[in-house]
This record gives structure tokens, C-alpha cells and sequence, in this order.
């Protein structure tokens, strides 16, 4: 986290490729944006998305959308948060999917996995400057928030904790832990034998039990303090893949770092079915309050 603070975490060059659909109230487009976050001396990566831009003359306020894990093996552009993207759409906001590095037609990092995923937050701040950037979509480079999903939302937690004040406001659904030791001992350990998983990560670092600094350095937590945007959290009571506790121990932390964090509790799992138009009515109005015209 504090070399991803430091990095020259820039984008730009947003292109507009094929129109995916068009509504009464917005328009979608597969994109591309640059993320120059591949490491000095090396050339830009290539990110894939999704924009949708509502209709109207703009400029208009913006979310990014960080998605939730999906095997990048079958990971298709725009996938994971399709019912985001349109409500936030049809409720005035650009709204734009990025797919991450490794994913879709984005370009490939092979550093990316031996850096606990710390690229993506980078693409999530490159698509930030694309969008502020663009001639041909207008946005309001002063209202754009940044809206991450289970592991999006850890996304979303390290991208304001390394460039403070970028982003207008920050929303976590259903995230994973702010601590990537416990996000490990969910997901990660139960897939392969000790074993295999310590040989995995020879010569890079130790598990977190071997190597406790490494996994606090490379988690959101103990930065919270640098945090500056108000954050929203939303939260599932019958959540089974990202416990309850997870968001209550983040929200307790965020609080006592100063910032200003409000934790919502639904009725609903993981994948937020029956309550997921309350939640984003829940989540637009704190956009909306947070990033006023």
C-alpha cells in the first residue's frame, strides 16, 4: 500500500468503441482507457469497460464501478455489475466498469497476483483521470465517486487510501475485509493444501502467519487514516461469502481514522436480490447529498 501511495498513479486516452445499447436515458459503449500503472520505464496498459452515459448535455457526475471477483478465465467485458451500471445511468450519473487488468481485453500484468491485486486500484484511479480527461464524454471532474462490490469494495478502500481526495465519495457492497490476512484465510487457504499455497508464494512473501507485515502492509486498514472522502457501506445480514463482521470491524476502524463512514444493513445475501433497488435508492441518495450540483 505505501509503494502504491507513491506511485504516479495516472490515465487518460478514454476511446469509445462499439455502442452496446441505447435507451431513452442513456447510452452504452464498450471502452478503453489508459492505466499507467505497469511501473517505470514500462508502457501504459490497456484497460477495457463499460460506459454508459446518460442522455442529456452534461456535464454530469460519475462513478466508477470496481467489480467483485470473477475468474478472469471467464470473465467477460463489463461483467458483475451490468444492474449498477444502468440504475446509477438511469439516474443522471456516468457510470463506468472497468475490467481490470487481466481481464476481458484488457492488457496483462503478470505482476499482478505476486502484488495481492494492487493493480487494480490503480486502474480504478486511471479511469478516475480518463473520465476527467475525455472531450467526448463530459463529466464533472470535481463529482466522481468511485463504488466497488465485494472485492471491489477492498479495491475501493485501497484506491482512496493511496490518493486521498481524488475521489468525491467511496461506496463498498458487500466487501471483503479491509485485512487481506483474513480476506486470505476466506478464499485463498481453503483452495489448496498448505503446501502448495506456501509454495506458491516463495520468494515473494510468506503466509500471513509467517509474514504478518507484509499482509497488514498490503491491506487498506491500517491507512484508513488517510482517507478523506465520506464512505458508504452496505452490507447484507445473511451475507455467507463476506461475513457480517468484516463490514462492522471496517466501518468500527474507518470511524476511529476519522472518516466519515455509514454502515447499511439489508436483509440479503452476497449478491443483493430482494433488496437491491433499496439499496441503490440508499446509495444514490448519499451520491447525491455527497456530490451536490
Amino acid at each position: 500500500m505505501a509503494a502504491l501511495a507513491r506511485a504516479d498513479l495516472t490515465g487518460g486516452d478514454l476511446r469509445l468503441g462499439t455502442v452496446r445499447e441505447r435507451t431513452a436515458a442513456y447510452t452504452s459503449y464498450d471502452v478503453t482507457f489508459a492505466s499507467t500503472t505497469a511501473g517505470r520505464g514500462t508502457s501504459p496498459l490497456r484497460i477495457s469497460g463499460v460506459l454508459n452515459v446518460p442522455t442529456g448535455r452534461g456535464p454530469f457526475p460519475a462513478v466508477v464501478l470496481a467489480h467483485g471477483y470473477i475468474d478472469p478465465a471467464v470473465y467477460v467485458r463489463g461483467q458483475g455489475m451490468t444492474r449498477e451500471r444502468g440504475f446509477l445511468a438511469q439516474r443522471g450519473y456516468v457510470a463506468l466498469h472497468v475490467d481490470y487488468r487481466n481481464h476481458a481485453e484488457s492488457t496483462d500484468d503478470p505482476r499482478v497476483e505476486t502484488a495481492v491485486r494492487l493493480g487494480y486500484a490503480g486502474d480504478t484511479i486511471a479511469a478516475l483521470h480518463a473520465l476527467r480527461k475525455s472531450r467526448e464524454v463530459r463529466v464533472d471532474p470535481d463529482r466522481i465517486a468511485l463504488f466497488g462490490r465485494s472485492m471491489g469494495g477492498g479495491v475501493m478502500m485501497k484506491a482512496l487510501a493511496a490518493e486521498p481526495g481524488l475521489f468525491a465519495a467511496g461506496v463498498g457492497w458487500a466487501s471483503v475485509s479491509s485485512l487481506e490476512a483474513e480476506n486470505f484465510a476466506q478464499f485463498q487457504r481453503p483452495d489448496a493444501p498448505l503446501a502448495e499455497l506456501k509454495a506458491g508464494f516463495r520468494g515473494r512473501h510468506g503466509l500471513p502467519a509467517e509474514d504478518p507485515g507484509f499482509w497488514r502492509g498490503v491491506s487498506p486498514r491500517p491507512l484508513f487514516g488517510e482517507i478523506t472522502e465520506p464512505v458508504l457501506m452496505v452490507h447484507g445480514r445473511f451475507d455467507d461469502t463476506c461475513p457480517p463482521e468484516w463490514a462492522r470491524a471496517t466501518q468500527r476502524a474507518m470511524t476511529r481514522a476519522g472518516v466519515d463512514a455509514t454502515l447499511e444493513w439489508y436483509d440479503d445475501a452476497h449478491a443483493f436480490g430482494p433488496a437491491f433497488v433499496a439499496a441503490m435508492d440508499r446509495t444514490v441518495r448519499f451520491l447525491d447529498a455527497r456530490m451536490p450540483a
